[in-house]
């Protein structure tokens, strides 16, 4: 399978990187399975980036957590790596937190939203899936191919 990340930078070995937030999933290394989703974030600060191509092999013997749809388990798995806890797991996969789920979800964390509502809302968009790699076993399960530069085009 083919994985794509996007970038300020090309990365031809990925690494786990701990921020000062933490994402969907946690801290980790994420890539998207759809071309342009990796684009739009490679640009994301208006300038030219990279799309990082690599193939990925399944490990079976990883802890892997697999998220086909948003949901309940989903949200709450989400909820509490936003709220900074971790988990066991080496790889993550399901739906990305776009723009609008992530407001969605940041309304729901401020307790400005409910579950139920939260999810009313959410099954009417269409996020895009990602891969997330925790741990060092789980990078190895990635090889890069290439990097394409992107041009940051204004609209």
């Amino acid at each position: 399978m083919i994985l794509y990340h996007g970038s300020r930078e090309i990365v031809p070995e990925p690494e786990i990187r701990k921020t000062r937030f933490t994402k969907d999933f946690a801290w980790g290394f994420y890539c998207k399975t759809m071309q342009n989703q990796a684009e739009r974030w490679a640009t994301r600060f208006k300038k030219n980036g990279y799309v990082n191509i690599y193939e990925y092999i399944p490990n079976e013997n990883l802890n892997i957590k697999v998220f086909s749809e948003v949901n309940d388990e989903w949200l709450d798995f989400i909820a509490r790596c936003r709220n900074g806890e971790t988990h066991s797991y080496d790889i993550v996969e399901g739906p990305m937190a776009d723009d609008t789920i992530y407001n969605y979800v940041e309304r729901y964390l401020n307790g400005l939203m409910d579950k139920e509502e939260f999810l009313l809302l959410a099954k009417f968009k269409h996020p895009t899936h990602q891969f997330y790699f925790h741990t060092i076993s789980a990078l190895k399960t990635i090889s890069f191919v290439e990097a394409r530069e992107v041009k940051y085009e204004s609209k």
